[in-house]
């Protein structure tokens, strides 16, 4: 199980210097990746009452722009989204983005994606906010083509390209593509209407898991392992990502939560500093605690 970091986008501040010392520090630990969220926009909750969520007044780094950043004070650690939420933007211009990204850091970019929740993000980018779930298969298929191939025909039911290619394609060909979330809005866990799941069992080359270890969580892992083998795929073709948040489990228990995800088949796992800690260094010395836990 590879172990990485969650990159604190809503605590770490705005100076450089300090966030390539976390960078640096999170691969001189010799953690495998440095993992990002993303949001475009917040909304102003003062005309929202009962607004549940990230605000205008949570910090957000841009991910491509951040990750480039980072991959040019780093040289070995995997950077990774989690998630880019890909149908609030334009494909192409996602897929562009992606194959520079991979490309300046030698081929070291995990795509993680989802569909989102925030519906003023959606509007405020000029994008359809319903349609989200099934235009991310077809965004999909569009930057797997884009990053293999030279010249591109696609004729779809949002996309249309006409003979153009991307240069320089990247490294990865494709870059790996990690879903995030396992049910559409509206629908039930193992209902037939289960199509986030089936979509990752189909498409994605892993799962990013936002639950907490223990039998629900057992429960949509074996639903997952269940549509990939419906799709005709080895359960090795889609890894697990799972989560530890180190400020809600308690220190005496994060070795134990480690080994649950171990047992659940994770592939990755990115551990959470959020709320631990006010600054960089802070955030590090967590990290450090962390690895030191777990390394017993």
């Amino acid at each position: 199980m590879r172990i990485g970091a969650i990159f604190p986008t809503n605590a770490i501040g705005t100076d450089p210097i300090a966030i390539r010392d976390f960078a640096q520090a999170v691969e001189g630990m010799g953690l495998a990746h440095i993992l990002v969220f993303d949001h475009v926009l917040g909304a102003d909750t003062s005309t929202r009452p009962g607004w549940r969520g990230y605000t205008s007044a949570d910090m957000f780094h841009e991910p491509f722009v951040l990750l480039s950043y980072l991959a040019a004070v780093t040289q070995r650690v995997e950077l990774a989204t989690g998630i880019l939420i890909l149908p609030q933007r334009q494909t192409a211009l996602v897929a562009k983005q992606a194959a520079e990204l991979d490309g300046l850091s030698g081929g070291r970019l995990r795509l993680g994606i989802g569909v989102g929740w925030n519906q003023v993000e959606y509007t405020a980018l000029g994008e359809e906010f319903s349609t989200r779930g099934p235009r991310s298969e077809e965004q999909i298929a569009v930057l797997r083509a884009l990053w293999t191939q030279p010249v591109v025909t696609f004729e779809g039911r949002w996309h249309h390209i006409d003979r153009a290619g991307l240069n320089p394609l990247p490294i990865q060909q494709p870059i790996p593509i990690w879903l995030g979330g396992h049910a559409e809005p509206g629908t039930f866990l193992g209902d037939p209407r289960d199509t986030t799941l089936q979509r990752i069992a189909r498409l994605g080359d892993g799962w990013i898991a936002l639950q907490d270890p223990g039998d629900e969580l057992e429960g949509i892992v074996e639903r997952l392992r269940a549509y990939v083998r419906e799709a005709g795929r080895p359960d090795s073709a889609v890894g697990i990502e799972g989560w530890l948040n180190l400020a809600r489990v308690p220190e005496a228990a994060w070795a134990a939560n480690v080994e649950a995800w171990r047992q659940l088949g994770a592939t990755h796992l990115s551990l959470r500093t959020q709320r631990l800690g006010s600054s960089p260094q802070e955030h590090i010395e967590v990290l450090r605690r962390a690895v030191a836990v777990i390394d017993r």
